[in-house]
């Protein structure tokens, strides 16, 4: 069963979200830590899922402009992947933020996941962290 909450500064919820972070993006894909952890971290939003009880799945968002949130920092960890846990961190990410545009930096490889969740890739591929990515962006909701 997933469980989702708001990650508070200071708390173990955050010190998880930064673990799941380091064991994704550093730990399978290289990524340098002094890029995964950054001063965008002080001020975002931070979502933590959980898989019965264990921490599984982050994300992030910080305001962009007053309308626009860019949401990153997305990862799932290895043994709890398939399970719905990154559509779950993206909704409660969308659910904290009424009335924002979203935009992200996806890695490629990823995009038909955020495509399912009404995403929409524009502009060409570059790189970050030395991994493919391309902008996707999806409107406010009018609900």
């Amino acid at each position: 069963m997933i469980r989702v909450v708001r990650a508070l500064p200071g708390s173990a919820e955050l010190a998880a979200c930064f673990a799941i972070r380091l064991a994704v993006f550093t730990g399978e894909q290289g990524v340098p830590a002094e890029q995964e952890l950054d001063e965008f971290d002080d001020v975002a939003l931070h979502i933590l899922a959980m898989w019965n009880g264990e921490p599984a799945g982050t994300a992030r968002a910080f305001e962009k402009t007053p309308s626009l949130q860019k949401i990153g920092r997305v990862a799932v960890l290895r043994a709890f992947r398939k399970y719905g846990i990154g559509a779950a961190v993206m909704r409660a990410i969308e659910t904290e933020c009424p009335g924002s545009g979203f935009v992200l930096d996806a890695q490629t490889q990823a995009m038909g996941f955020y495509e399912k969740l009404g995403y929409t890739a524009e502009g060409p591929e570059f790189l970050d962290a030395g991994i493919l990515h391309r902008l996707m962006r999806k409107a406010a909701s009018t609900l």
